[in-house]
């Protein structure tokens, strides 16, 4: 990390911060965990990014962990970051750090989370969008029938916006009964080993009578077709998000109907490209593509909304064109020639 450099005021009354003035910039990033595939590929396109903006990384891991989160930011703090993006594992256990890093005029950037505070910046896919494509895909599928929802973290905002989403599609097919809801469930920090749990849980609930599975990201689909899979049931449709390289295999494959793909690389280059504007003065209204949006819970935020890609059979060559994941991981073990980008 380049050495920081404070200021003081000509006058030598006022202490300005070292955070608004430092001759290099230190962009923190507070990670929630790596255990999901696509965290890695963000990382790259952040680092990239403020590389090119002659910026430093520097990062921390919190392991899924509210607690450590709440140091972790602490700590990147006192390294020197000028600002910082976070990618929250609970948002509500982490405000006093927020606060703190408000405080010392350093800005936050919510990560793909939402950290309900109008003083950080907000940018993320419009996830409402991401749960209308994941239940259209879906619904186009399988119209009749019982449903399962796998719902993401109880701590993430994004779950119950996904959700939101998804029920505006499907709302009224279940109001008239065509679909009866038999499970539904949160997935504890968005673990596909406790998605797959309740999966089997419902599965016996309800005597394997389960027609579709809207998942909430890729890992928590791999949980729930791994359930079905040990039933003997692969093939149902089942949504996920993400473009995880194995969920876009699994989409070749059948199994999985749909990955809703965000393009963490534009992602990544975005988040890091508006923390060095932010640390360098800008307002978080001035940064080119911000739009106002209110939260669930009513709170204005500074925000900005990449759109996401559905990734279904037919779009596969999307993915393998943009360079996201190569043809041979894709078509692993795919033999059925109706799959055009696996020809």
């Amino acid at each position: 990390m380049k050495k920081l450099l404070s200021s003081v005021a000509l006058a030598g009354t006022v202490l300005l911060s070292t955070h608004a003035f430092a001759a290099d910039l230190v962009v923190g990033v507070s990670w929630s965990n790596f255990q999901e595939e696509r965290w890695k590929t963000d990382e790259a396109a952040i680092v990239k990014a403020l590389d090119a903006a002659g910026a430093d990384y520097i990062s921390a891991d919190a392991q899924s962990s509210p607690s450590k989160q709440l140091s972790d930011i602490e700590s990147l703090i006192s390294r020197g970051a000028n600002a910082l993006i976070v990618l929250a594992q609970d948002s509500s256990s982490i405000g006093a750090a927020i606060t703190q890093a408000v405080n010392e005029g350093i800005p936050i950037v919510g990560y793909d989370r939402l950290i309900e505070n109008p003083n950080a910046y907000y940018i993320t896919f419009d996830n409402k969008k991401v749960g209308q494509l994941q239940a259209e895909a879906v619904f186009a599928k399988q119209p009749k029938g019982n449903y399962v929802f796998i719902k993401g973290a109880p701590t993430d905002p994004n779950a119950d916006i996904l959700h939101q989403g998804q029920l505006e599609v499907l709302q009224a097919a279940i109001d008239s009964g065509d679909i009866k809801v038999v499970g539904e469930a949160y997935t504890e920090s968005w673990q596909p080993a406790i998605a797959q749990r309740n999966m089997e849980q419902f599965l016996t609930a309800a005597d394997n009578k389960v027609d579709a599975v809207v998942a909430s990201n890729d890992g928590t689909a791999g949980g729930a077709i791994a359930a079905l899979a040990a039933q003997g049931m692969q093939g149902i449709p089942v949504s996920g998000q993400d473009g995880d390289h194995a969920a876009l295999n699994r989409v070749a494959l059948g199994t999985q109907t749909v990955s809703v793909w965000k393009d963490a690389r534009l992602l990544g280059q975005r988040a890091a490209e508006i923390a060095v504007e932010l640390a360098k003065g800008t307002k978080l209204g001035d940064v080119k593509g911000t739009q106002d949006w209110k939260s669930p819970n009513g709170t204005i935020m500074k925000s900005y909304f990449l759109d996401p890609v559905a990734i279904t059979q037919d779009k596969l060559d999307l993915v393998i064109d943009a360079g996201w994941v190569s043809k041979d991981v894709v078509c692993k073990g795919v033999t059925d020639t109706k799959v055009a980008a696996c020809n």
